[in-house]
C-alpha cells in the first residue's frame, strides 16, 4: 500500500529567518503568511482572537502565533527565537522568528544559521536605518544565499510607488558591500495581507511575484554543496546479533557533496582510504545519497574510524592545520579573553583550543571594523585567531556552511560562547 505522506515526505524544505527593527512586523507577518496559507487550526486562532480580545485590541493581532514568552506579550516584543512549521502544496517551511533588539544579536545569529533565506522587513515610514544594515551584514556574514527585503506598513504611506523605490535604492547603495548573491525586495502590509500571500489591489504598480510565491518558488537547490566530499562520522554501528556479526557500518549525515557505492574515500584524520561498500537509510539500500540525508555508509575494509572522524572524497580533501582563523559572534556576558582554553566543536568533533588574537571588531551598525578595541563582549562580532591542540579538518565558512562553522564552550560549565566561521 503507498505511502499517503509519501508527497508531503518528498517535498523540498525551505528554512527562512525573519529580521528587521523592532515594531517593524516581523511577527505579524509570520502570523500572516501562517493564516492565509490555512496553516493554522481552529483552536489557534480562536487562542489569539481571545487573547486580543482580553489585550483591548480591536483586531486580531496575528503577532500572538509566535511571542510566545510572557515578557514578550507584555512588552509587545520578540526575545526568544520561535520556530514555526508549515506547508503548502509546494514546499514544507520552518521559520525562524528572530528578535530586532541589538542585545538579542546572539538569538538572530542562532535563529539565522541555518537558513536559505532571510526576510528583511523595513517599516515603510522609516526607510533603512541602522538596524537594517546590521541584520543585513549579519544575514551577509551567515552566507545566507538569498534576501527578500520587504517594506512593510505600506498601507501607512497609502501605498506610495515613490517610497517602495526609494528604499529599495537606499538598501542598493549599502548592500553593494555585502557578500549576498540574490536580494529581491517586496512591498507588503503585514497586518491586512497586502502582496503576503494574495496580490494587492493597492500596488497597481508593482507587477513582482507576492512573498508567498517567492519562499515557494525560488531556487535553493544549488545553494548546497555538492561538489566535496564532507561526512562527518557521528556513530559507529557494531550490531551484537549473529544475522549480523561482520556487519560494521558508520553514521552521520551528510554535510556535502554526492556519495555512491564504489566511491573512492579517504579517512580523516588518519588518512586511511577505502571504497563505499553501501549506503543505507532506514530500511532500504541507496544508489546515491547527497547533502542533507542521514545515512550509514559502510566500507570495503575494516577501518579504524570512530566519532569525530571524517570521511571525504580522494581528490578533493579539506584543509587541515591547528591554526585558524574565524569571523565569531559572542553569545556569553562573560567577555572573551585572549590566551583562555575553550572547548571547540566542530561537525561530530571536539577538542580544545586557545584565543590567540582579536584581529579586530566589527561595528555593525556601520560595518566599519575597528582595530583598537581589544574588549569584546555579549553580541559582538569580530575576527579572532585560535590555535587547536589537534589537527582540524575543515572548510572555509564560505564554501561549506557545515564544515566551516564551529562553536566554542566554556569548560567550567560547559555554557556555548561562540558561534564561529572559519575564514
Amino acid at each position: 500500500m503507498a505511502n499517503p505522506n509519501a508527497g508531503y515526505l518528498n517535498m523540498e524544505l525551505l528554512r527562512f529567518t525573519t529580521a528587521g527593527s523592532v515594531d517593524d512586523g516581523k511577527s505579524t507577518l509570520i502570523g500572516r503568511l501562517l493564516y492565509d496559507s490555512k496553516a493554522i487550526f481552529e483552536d489557534q486562532m480562536q487562542a489569539i482572537e481571545d487573547a486580543s480580545e482580553r489585550r483591548g485590541e480591536n483586531e486580531v493581532n496575528l503577532a500572538l502565533l509566535t511571542d510566545g514568552l510572557r515578557a514578550e506579550r507584555e512588552q509587545g516584543i520578540t526575545i526568544d527565537v520561535a520556530y514555526r512549521y508549515f506547508a503548502t502544496p509546494k514546499r514544507k517551511f520552518i521559520i525562524a522568528d528572530t528578535p530586532g533588539h541589538i542585545q538579542y544579536t546572539r538569538n538572530m545569529v542562532t535563529g539565522a544559521s541555518t537558513a536559505n533565506v532571510a526576510l528583511i522587513l523595513v517599516d515603510a515610514r522609516n526607510g533603512v536605518i541602522e538596524q537594517t544594515i546590521r541584520h543585513a551584514y549579519i544575514a551577509s556574514l551567515l552566507q545566507i544565499p538569498h534576501i527578500i527585503v520587504c517594506v512593510n506598513k505600506m498601507d501607512l504611506v497609502n501605498f506610495s510607488v515613490e517610497v517602495f523605490e526609494n528604499i529599495q535604492s537606499q538598501f542598493k547603495k549599502f548592500s553593494a558591500k555585502l557578500d549576498v548573491k540574490d536580494i529581491r525586495f517586496v512591498p507588503i502590509s503585514a497586518k491586512y495581507g497586502d502582496n503576503v500571500v494574495k496580490r494587492s489591489e493597492h500596488t497597481d504598480w508593482y507587477d513582482g511575484p507576492t512573498l508567498m510565491y517567492l519562499l515557494e518558488n525560488i531556487h535553493i537547490s544549488s545553494d548546497l554543496n555538492f561538489t566535496h566530499q564532507r561526512f562527518p562520522v557521528q556513530y559507529v554501528i557494531r550490531p551484537q546479533a549473529k544475522e549480523f556479526h561482520d556487519y560494521r557500518g558508520y553514521a552521520g549525515k551528510i554535510a556535502s557533496g554526492v556519495f555512491r557505492p564504489g566511491d573512492k574515500i579517504k579517512v580523516l584524520p588518519s588518512g586511511l582510504t577505502s571504497t563505499v561498500k553501501s549506503i543505507e537509510s532506514y530500511k532500504d539500500s541507496l544508489d546515491i545519497a547527497f547533502a542533507p540525508q542521514s545515512v550509514t555508509l559502510t566500507l570495503t575494509n575494516d577501518i579504524d574510524i570512530s566519532r569525530g572522524n571524517m570521511i571525504v572524497g580522494e581528490n578533493k580533501e579539506p584543509e587541515i592545520g591547528r591554526e585558524l582563523d574565524l569571523m565569531i559572534c559572542w553569545l556569553n556576558e562573560k567577555p572573551l579573553m585572549l590566551g583562555e582554553k575553550y572547548i571547540l566543536r566542530h561537525t561530530t568533533n571536539e577538542l580544545k583550543c586557545i584565543v590567540k588574537d582579536l584581529k579586530y571588531k566589527i561595528d555593525i551598525n556601520s560595518v566599519e571594523k575597528d582595530y583598537n578595541d581589544k574588549h569584546f563582549g555579549l553580541n559582538e562580532i569580530g575576527r579572532i585567531s585560535i590555535k587547536t591542540t589537534q589537527p582540524l579538518f575543515y572548510d572555509s565558512y564560505r564554501t561549506n556552511r557545515i564544515t566551516g562553522s564551529l562553536i566554542l564552550i566554556e569548560e567550567a560549565n560547559n555554557n556555548t560562547i561562540g558561534a564561529g566561521m572559519i575564514i
